[in-house]
C-alpha cells in the first residue's frame, strides 16, 4: 500500500476515470438492494450503516473537490486532513438517497475538472500532513480507491444484514 494513497490496494486495473464515473450508480445500486430498515441498520457495534457510508462518500467528495481545486490554484498547498468519525457524528437522520444525490452531483462537478486537467495539471503537487507529498493525479487515484473500498464495505453491510 502506498503511503500517499492508502487506497491503492483497492484499484482494480480499470481506468481511474471509469471507476470515478461509475461510483454514483454503483452506490445507488448498492442502496437499492437494501430494505429501508436495513439502510439505517448498523451491521455491528461501531460500524457504519449504509446510510452513513453514503453520507461519508458525499462529505469526502466535497473534501476531495476542495483539495483538487486547491492543488490546481495554489503553489504546493498543504491540504487539511479531517476526522471522519467526528464528521459522521452529524449523519443521523440524513436519508441515504439524499446523500447519494449529493455525492452524484459533486462527483459530476469534480469529474468535469478532472477530465479537463492537462498532464501538467495532473503533476501539480500538494502535501498531506499525514501522507506526505502527493500530486493531483495521486488525489484522483485516492478518490477511486476510496470509492472501491466503500463499495466493498456496502457489500459487507448487505451480507451482515442478510440481504
Amino acid at each position: 500500500m502506498s503511503r500517499t494513497n492508502p487506497y491503492d490496494g483497492f484499484l482494480d486495473g480499470r481506468p481511474i476515470e471509469a471507476i470515478l464515473s461509475s461510483t454514483p450508480s454503483a452506490l445507488r445500486t448498492a442502496l437499492a438492494k437494501l430494505a429501508e430498515k436495513q439502510v439505517t441498520a448498523t451491521p455491528a457495534p461501531g460500524k457504519w450503516s449504509a446510510a452513513e457510508v453514503a453520507c461519508h462518500l458525499a462529505d469526502c467528495e466535497l473534501v476531495f473537490g476542495f483539495r483538487l481545486r486547491q492543488t490546481l490554484a495554489e503553489d504546493s498547498p498543504i491540504i487539511q486532513p479531517f476526522d471522519q468519525d467526528r464528521w459522521a457524528a452529524s449523519y443521523s437522520g440524513i436519508p441515504a438517497w439524499q446523500a447519494a444525490d449529493v455525492f452524484a452531483a459533486l462527483r459530476g462537478w469534480n469529474l468535469r475538472l478532472i477530465e479537463s486537467a492537462s498532464p501538467a495539471a495532473r503533476a501539480r503537487k500538494t502535501t498531506h500532513p499525514e501522507r506526505g507529498e502527493m500530486t493531483f493525479q495521486t488525489l484522483i487515484e485516492t478518490m477511486a480507491g476510496h470509492d472501491l473500498n466503500h463499495l466493498i464495505q456496502l457489500s459487507k453491510v448487505a451480507e451482515a444484514l442478510e440481504v
